[in-house]
């Protein structure tokens, strides 16, 4: 399972111009060579939320959340609060790794 702090070090660089993801009309651009391995990053996109990471072989590994209210709270919220509503809906749906 992916890390609280490798969260919350994306989530801090995400203003950065460098951020790895970015969400375009076309679809999701992703730079892998910008990716620190095990850190997870997001975009939204079609209103839903894209979560992104390397794991520790550089294999990409994608994930979607498509739950409205989820989606909504997101992109309302700041950087900050986004980590806190990832891991409410990992408890919640009982999705996290044992």
């Amino acid at each position: 399972m992916i890390s609280k702090k490798t969260i919350n070090q994306a989530w801090k660089n995400k203003s950065d111009m460098s951020y790895p993801l970015t969400s375009e009309k076309d679809g999701i651009k992703i730079s892998p060579d910008k990716m620190q391995p095990e850190t997870l990053y997001h975009c939204i996109y079609q209103n839903k939320i894209m979560l992104v990471y390397k794991d520790q072989n550089e294999i990409l590994n994608c994930y979607e959340i498509d739950d409205n209210e989820i989606v909504s709270k997101v992109r309302n919220s700041d950087n900050i609060n986004i980590e806190k509503i990832l891991e409410e809906y990992i408890v919640k749906e009982n999705l996290k790794k044992k």
